[in-house]
């Protein structure tokens, strides 16, 4: 086995990386291992220094990549480096200390607190399986703030509608508990009836489609998609912008900041101060508008 193979094993067994990311952290190092080869005539661990990683780097941005995905790239070297130092195959880290490409960091975007209120709340979604089902969808990620792989995830069992509780299994396989609105039992209890009439006994999952089979990304996309699209003129519509709005509103409304990083399941406070931003933007031009001199 190489030593591809067994980092990448680490990641998948051992740290327990998602499937997406196990893909792209291959792909960063197949491309450094061929670029050696064209380089150097080899790839060889050993052989691998700061000035061949530095010029890497240099060619990820003749290639015009952007500074966010050779950010990544260096990433999964540091981390190739890292495993290879940890199993005593080299000594040193030569991707560490290396200047790289600034990220111009980009604001969550989020849907208005009114236009998903208009959306839930005014007959967008239709009365059969389907329609009841696509709007269980938003609302959980709406009122949840999980992500979609955890929403896929979901069981009938994971839902405690007498404490109002959700139980997910976030990344790294770490399980939170998190509180939903009120508000979604009377809807789910209908989704639940109406799946029982549809296809029949119990599911494996809690979200299925009009077979009986769990839903999958595709349509999680397209259901999140074609929905917001009916009140957001949001270029960007996903699952993960009903989360960013999720975590938004909360703050808006003054939410906690470290309690809103625990319902996210952000494994720190720095990747739940990039919503500070967001609902410090709004209060400046909330500012802007209000004061005479503004």
């Amino acid at each position: 086995m190489s030593y591809q193979e067994s980092f990448i094993n680490y990641l998948k067994y051992e740290k327990r990386f998602s499937s997406h990311t196990v893909v792209a952290y291959t792909n960063d190092l197949d491309q450094f291992v061929q670029y050696c080869t064209i380089m150097v005539g080899e790839f060889s661990v050993k052989k691998v220094d700061t000035k061949l990683v530095r010029s890497w780097i240099v060619s990820l941005m003749e290639q015009d990549l952007s500074p966010r995905s050779v950010n990544r790239k260096v990433t999964t070297l540091k981390s190739f480096f890292k495993f290879l130092m940890k199993e005593q195959v080299v000594e040193v880290n030569p991707a560490v200390g290396l200047p790289l490409p600034k990220i111009r960091k980009k604001l969550p975007n989020f849907v208005e607190e009114n236009n998903l209120h208009h959306l839930l709340d005014d007959g967008f979604f239709d009365d059969d399986f389907s329609g009841i089902r696509d709007k269980l969808i938003v609302y959980l990620l709406y009122g949840t703030g999980i992500r979609l792989s955890e929403l896929l995830g979901l069981k009938d069992t994971d839902i405690n509608t007498k404490e109002f509780l959700i139980r997910v299994l976030g990344k790294r396989n770490k399980e939170r508990i998190i509180p939903y609105p009120k508000s979604i039992n009377k809807l789910l209890a209908l989704y639940v009836k109406v799946r029982e009439e549809t296809i029949g006994g119990k599911s494996e999952r809690l979200l299925v489609t009009e077979k009986g089979k769990p839903v999958y990304e595709k349509l999680i996309y397209r259901v999140v998609k074609q929905n917001l699209s009916k009140v957001t003129l949001l270029e960007k519509r996903s699952p993960h912008v009903l989360r960013h709005s999720y975590a938004t509103h909360l703050l808006n409304k003054g939410a906690d900041l470290n309690a809103v990083k625990e319902l996210l399941g952000h494994s720190n406070l720095a990747a739940t101060q990039v919503y500070t931003h967001t609902t410090f933007e709004k209060l400046r031009d909330s500012y802007k508008q209000a004061h005479p001199r503004g």
